[in-house]
């Protein structure tokens, strides 16, 4: 398996060309592209190809994805990103209710037709707030998946976990969702505290093996990445991480 890398896990240790070099030389082939990496598309695509590495997923704010979807296309088009991420709502921005959910997923499922019609795919990646119960029970993920049917879901594991969610539960009633997938673990409670709280996969609490057999069971997911929230040292945790993995 090409093992992915998200980009967002290196933001705070520049300059990129020296992320890439490293990436590659610890087995990466693919990497995770984020907003902090698109100002430069064409100089961003001349270095992957100089270390052998492609961008086929990438995320991209709902801001951009409604109001000016020219450019995401230009960026996605130059990186060879097929698969576009929506990846989060600042909680200002969050519906709050089951009408409000549904109301937001249609808006999802409208930029999904507009993806389509370009050639490329929409997901929506996952936080933990989707699966907080609203007042009638029903949790927004649940939502988003039913009122925006032509999406994929880009599943954060660790997140699921820490919502206090059945992973596996999901994973086998929802699986022909999922296109991809983040691979983060979390560290024992109270340790990591200086990173959030996460640490480096199959190094943490969460039983990669076994949901890895799960996902890729029941699943349809192209893209495994391994993501770090706030590592200290990105380096460490982009090594020990692939090291981990190609045992799963």
């Amino acid at each position: 398996m090409d093992w992915s890398f998200q980009l967002y896990s290196a933001r705070n240790f520049q300059p990129w060309p020296n992320v890439l070099q490293t990436l590659a030389r610890l087995g990466y082939r693919q990497i995770e592209g984020y907003g902090g990496v698109y100002d430069d598309p064409a100089g961003m695509r001349a270095e992957l190809d100089r270390n052998g590495l492609s961008m086929p997923s990438g995320h991209f704010p709902i801001d951009m994805l409604e109001r000016d979807f020219a450019s995401v296309e230009r960026i996605a088009r130059t990186l060879g990103i097929d698969l576009l991420i929506c990846p989060y709502l600042e909680a200002r921005d969050r519906p709050y209710d089951a009408a409000s959910w549904r109301e937001f997923s249609r808006r999802l499922a409208s930029i999904g037709n507009t993806a389509t019609g370009a050639g490329f795919h929409l997901g929506w990646h996952n936080h933990d707030f989707e699966f907080i119960p609203l007042s009638d029970g029903s949790v927004p993920l649940a939502h988003v998946l039913d009122a925006a049917p032509n999406i994929g879901w880009e599943i954060d594991v660790a997140w699921v976990v820490r919502a206090g969610a059945d992973v596996m539960d999901w994973i086998e009633r929802h699986g022909a969702r999922i296109v991809a997938v983040h691979v983060k673990d979390m560290a024992a409670a109270g340790h990591a505290r200086t990173e959030d709280g996460w640490t480096d996969v199959g190094y943490g609490t969460i039983n990669w093996p076994m949901i890895i057999k799960g996902l890729r069971n029941r699943t349809r997911a192209r893209y495994y990445v391994l993501e770090h929230d706030n590592p200290s040292d990105y380096e460490r945790f982009a090594r020990r991480s692939i090291e981990a993995a190609n045992n799963f």
